[in-house]
């Protein structure tokens, strides 16, 4: 695999992860919940899932070499683009109206 399929995976699993809490009503899209999810459970979900997509980053990048030092500028901006991914699926879920 070389490094730019790694990064476009990379963004493309983070675009997925990002939105997932908010599209669908189960934890990590598996498992059921008898009542709706709070916006604490869907952040914490977020949460998860960031560190997830991340890990998989860190792996795919020890497998094309030396993994490199980050420091907490790194982590500052990936949280930012994270949330980012996020809009949509917060949109979806909090201000548009659904139909019932």
């Amino acid at each position: 695999m070389t490094t730019s399929v790694s990064v476009w995976l990379v963004l493309v699993l983070a675009l997925v992860a990002a939105n997932l809490p908010f599209f669908s009503q189960k934890l990590f899209g598996v498992i059921a919940r008898p009542s709706p999810k709070s916006l604490g459970v869907r952040l914490l979900e977020l949460l998860a899932l960031y560190l997830l997509s991340g890990l998989v980053g860190l792996f795919l990048e020890n497998r094309a070499g030396q993994i490199v030092p980050q420091t907490w500028e790194f982590y500052a901006i990936t949280v930012t683009l994270f949330l980012t991914f996020a809009f949509p699926g917060f949109v979806y879920r909090y201000l548009l109206r659904h139909r019932d």
